[in-house]
């Protein structure tokens, strides 16, 4: 179980809980003539943080009262049922093959953020391109745009399989978690080249695992990919003198 990493669960007023409160009023504003109904987060690597991330924001959403889906569909190494401490018996594995429903697999959130449902990825399947990429998956998506105010979609890291490129060009944005003193400017430009050729949209990316001074570990941040390319460009400043009292 990895409860603990709810940060915007555990302690709403925290640092890190009013970034992801920003992050969703900037999703919000991301697009003003095309309103985005299904988002997929991805990463460039494995381990940046993309399923905390995905996470966290789901319930921020959930705490502004409305109707969310969080889809576990990193069919190859799922984590939102851990990150929540559910079971991941079925799934979205199990809808798509046609055996359950909605109803059948659906959690629903605790008292504070019951606004929120989670479908997790179920069993993992031999075929998760072909899964994801499938008529039924498409059709699986359109519904539930009418059902819920906005579906978040977890999925596998890019420069690793092509699932995520794939669900990109069924949604209406996709968001790029990177780790901040970690991710290569290369893998990140290679992910993003990865969806440029598919023609996602990209609507930001979010730098997470920046440290700050306050009550939490850390603090995270939304950005115009082209902007964090230029942020990284510039040589670290030095660091302020203290003044003489």
């Amino acid at each position: 179980m990895e409860k603990g990493k709810l940060f915007t669960l555990k302690n709403p007023k925290a640092v890190v809980s009013e970034a992801f409160r920003s992050l969703r009023t900037n999703i919000q504003f991301a697009n003003i003539d095309k309103k985005l109904k299904t988002i997929v987060v991805t990463s460039s690597s494995s381990g940046e943080g993309k399923t905390t991330t995905i996470c966290n924001l789901a319930v921020s959403i959930a705490q502004s009262e409305k109707s969310i889906l969080l889809i576990d569909c990193d069919l190859r190494k799922p984590r939102v049922h851990k990150t929540f401490g559910i079971s991941n018996i079925e799934g979205l594995t199990n809808i798509l093959m046609g055996e359950r429903r909605l109803e059948d697999v659906r959690y629903k959130g605790d008292k504070d953020i019951q606004s929120l449902s989670i479908i997790t990825s179920g069993p993992i399947p031999p075929n998760p391109s072909e899964l994801v990429g499938s008529h039924r998956m498409r059709e699986f998506l359109e519904d539930m745009k009418y059902q819920f105010d906005i579906v978040l979609i977890d999925s596998p890291p890019v420069n690793i399989v092509t699932d995520s490129a794939i669900l990109s060009t069924l949604v209406d944005g996709t968001i790029i978690v990177i780790e901040a003193g970690k991710t290569e400017i290369g893998a990140a430009v290679n992910c993003k080249e990865s969806l440029d050729k598919v023609n996602a949209n990209i609507i930001g990316v979010v730098i997470n695992k920046i440290p700050v001074k306050g009550d939490s570990y850390y603090n995270y941040r939304y950005y115009q990919y082209e902007e964090y390319l230029e942020y990284e460009k510039k040589p670290k400043s030095r660091k302020k003198r203290r003044r003489n009292k």
